[in-house]
């Protein structure tokens, strides 16, 4: 399963978050954009209960991380 997850960040702490979630194991990609939103972040699990574990778990967790909004990804 396949998401995106838009984040928010902390002024100042922007790359050092970044750095993290990068590292994070589920992260495929990160990309930096203007807007609402600081950050989108593809990550892919097999299971909802991993999916879930990354972003409440880890990602929110990370110093710098304000807001999340996860997009799940469907087949129509």
């Amino acid at each position: 399963m396949k998401t995106f997850v838009l984040c928010k960040l902390t002024p100042g702490k922007e790359q050092t978050a970044v750095r993290t979630i990068r590292s994070l194991e589920g992260v495929t990609e990160v990309y930096m954009v203007f807007g609402g939103w600081d950050m989108i972040l593809a990550a892919e699990s097999d299971t909802v209960d991993k999916l879930s574990n990354l972003i409440v778990a880890r990602i929110r967790a990370v110093d710098g991380v304000s807001a999340t909004e996860t997009l799940v990804t469907t087949n129509l």
